[in-house]
């Protein structure tokens, strides 16, 4: 959808608002480049993910998304040459920990969220390499028992370091050199053991300066009766090192082969983590699922706008049914351009899967685009008023609206001379009306109010206004055209009677022009049956486009695909194609944990696999066994004597 709507309807707070509920980086981006979608079975899919995941947090608020930050960056490293540390590698046994955690936290979570817990075996636990892991990184370093080399080498530094520490221990408490001696305390320089002197007496201590004080008061010497044993722990140490590289090359191979495995399980914690981020949002704002339609019509039930919270006075809104364009007059800051607001904000928000601030029985319209015009686009660089910005606007989308938008304008005709601005306004709704687009506009043009009583297919809207505290109630009123309640609130607050009914006698002589008294209704019944003409041919060419797109397309319930989920009416239940169709049009579906064959006609397309796996997903981890993969895999890397799979075709 186009960008201009999404920032005057702040739709970007909205993701903001969202992404707040996020745990991790990359699903914060994901949400940063969210876009509203125009595919109905498309938006299906995101709006049930969103409710099974508000269910499953009804029953355990509690879900194991595992911390993902830097593991993208870690991933890269082996392409480079370079072994892991171990700080990187308990993260990656940090994310399989959660993947097992995950898995047993969606086990009896099928009943509230089928879908959203199926997610969970789309994920690798790669146990062979978290107990690898785990059996040599400990407390973020190699352990001694990772390997018997690394613990034989450990122990010898051990020996030698006692060695040396027994040795330093003996020349500080002796006599001879109690008093050269700075402090009682060994130190290290340069990852070897030195005594603190004091520096008159450097000379005196057999051994080698390695460091001094900065004052120079104190020199640190390496005593010569424990150099021999420092070299040899050096020695010990490189050996150490070289030791440590080696299992640490070894947990990187393994990683670097299990690479697209994590990479894939990443992704599924990252949408976890979305769908959870919508969940979590969706209880915040108090929010529910929709009905969706593809017939352009909304039908609103106690709506309230998503940024303005519980303040916000409920919407009850209707369009589409029988009239397709709504007119909404009345006084300024009565709610009219919230109103109108909380529509497009709501469709923006259903078509990106997101719940809504409504009661449950809310049905929303799928449109191709939103089209929008509110608020005061002055431009002091592009030299442009508000009447231009607005009618550049407009322009524009009267070159692109069609019979599958919504268009939304605010205060339309404004910011010019009244005549010409009403005129203007009318010729802009009749071009709007006559290419099919929904329409929701507000006005404070009272001829405007009488062009919508008049015209078939639109229909006034007021915002309720109390004439006993003069002030808005802020609730929209379908089938009522409202007044600017001007003299209402001057005669309210003492003025003149004269000069209320001289006003009331000026406004009636300049009202609608196109309005005869006599011939009204019939009039404007003959003048817009040509703009219903035009509107009904419009949406025939768009039902003449989707029908020529279906004959050459392959219908895509005639043919199944490997991983697609189908419904079958014979057993009542939802299953996944494991098997091509045969000759006599069978196809193999796993239902539960059964497999079956059945044929085409008893099955009824319920979600393309391409919208359920991502691209070279492996189709075995949802038809094979855990023992089977862990099988073909040992199989695929060598000859084992005496393994088999035996599988189960029916």
């Amino acid at each position: 959808m186009n960008t201009q709507t999404m920032n005057m309807l702040e739709y970007i707070k909205i993701k903001e608002q969202l992404a707040s509920f996020a745990l991790n980086r990359a699903t914060k981006e994901h949400i940063e480049k969210l876009q509203p979608s125009s595919n109905l079975s498309v938006i299906q899919s995101w709006m049930l993910d969103t409710t099974e995941a508000k269910r499953i947090l009804e029953k355990s608020a509690s879900v194991p998304i595992a911390n993902l930050n830097g593991l993208e960056q870690v991933l890269e490293i082996p392409k480079k040459g370079l072994n892991l540390t171990p700080e990187q590698l308990t993260l990656i046994f940090g994310l399989l920990e959660n993947v097992s955690r995950m898995q047993r936290f969606m086990r009896d979570k099928t009943s509230v969220g089928p879908s959203v817990s199926s997610y969970a075996y789309s994920m690798f636990d790669l146990s062979d390499l978290k107990e690898e892991i785990y059996r040599c990184i400990r407390n973020g370093r190699v352990d001694d028992h990772a390997s018997k080399a690394l613990l034989k080498v450990r122990k010898k530094i051990t020996v030698v370091e006692e060695r040396i520490k027994s040795k330093l221990d003996n020349t500080m408490k002796s006599s001879v050199y109690r008093d050269m001696l700075q402090d009682q305390i060994v130190s290290m320089r340069d990852g070897r053991y030195v005594i603190p002197v004091k520096s008159k007496y450097k000379r005196n201590i057999e051994g080698q300066v390695l460091d001094s004080s900065s004052s120079g008061a104190t020199v640190f010497i390496e005593p010569h009766d424990i150099r021999k044993l420092q070299t040899e722990i050096s020695m010990l140490r490189a050996e150490e090192e070289i030791e440590i590289s080696m299992i640490l090359g070894v947990l990187t191979g393994m990683v670097a082969s299990y690479e697209r495995e994590l990479h894939i399980t990443i992704e599924a914690m990252i949408h976890y983590d979305f769908i959870f981020a919508k969940a979590k949002y969706s209880r915040t704002l108090d929010a529910n699922g929709v009905q969706l339609n593809q017939e352009n019509v909304i039908s609103i039930i106690n709506g309230k706008h998503p940024l303005i919270g519980e303040k916000c006075v409920p919407l009850h809104f209707n369009l589409g049914k029988s009239y397709q364009s709504l007119v909404i007059t009345g006084p300024n800051t009565g709610g009219k351009t919230v109103a109108i607001k909380t529509v497009g904000l709501l469709t923006l928000m259903v078509q990106t899967g997101l719940h809504v601030p409504v009661d449950e029985d809310s049905e929303f319209a799928v449109f191709r685009d939103v089209f929008v015009d509110i608020g005061d686009g002055q431009s002091i660089e592009q030299s442009l008023s508000t009447f231009s910005s607005h009618m550049t606007t407009i322009i524009s989308i009267l070159k692109d609206a069609g019979p599958q938008d919504l268009v939304i304008l605010d205060e339309l005709g404004a910011g010019t001379d009244p005549s010409e601005g009403m005129g203007l306004a009318v010729a802009i709704l009749e071009r709007l009306y006559s290419k099919g687009s929904m329409i929701l506009a507000t006005t404070h043009y009272s001829e405007i109010k009488e062009f919508a009583a008049v015209t078939p297919g639109f229909e006034n809207g007021s915002m309720e206004f109390n004439l006993e505290t003069l002030q808005p109630t802020y609730s929209l009123i379908i089938g009522k055209a409202g007044k600017s309640q001007a003299f209402s609130i001057a005669k309210k607050l003492g003025m003149d009677d004269e000069i209320i009914h001289r006003a009331q006698q000026v406004t009636q002589n300049n009202s609608y022009p196109h309005v005869d008294k006599d011939r009204d209704v019939k009039f404007s019944t003959a003048q817009y049956g040509e703009l219903a003409s035009l509107r009904e041919k419009a949406k025939a060419n768009v039902k003449k486009q989707h029908v020529n797109i279906q004959k050459n397309t392959v219908h895509p319930e005639d043919v199944f695909h490997i991983g697609d989920r189908v419904f079958v009416s014979s057993l009542k239940a939802a299953g996944i194609v494991y098997k091509l169709e045969n000759d006599h049009g069978e196809l193999g579906v796993l239902v539960g944990e059964s497999k079956h064959i059945i044929h085409k006609k008893r099955l009824k397309l319920h979600i393309e696999s391409k919208m359920l796996y991502p691209d070279n997903y492996d189709m075995d981890i949802v038809f094979e066994s855990k023992e089977n993969r862990k099988k073909n895999n040992a199989m695929k890397k060598r000859h084992v004597e005496g393994l088999s799979i035996e599988r189960d075709d029916h």
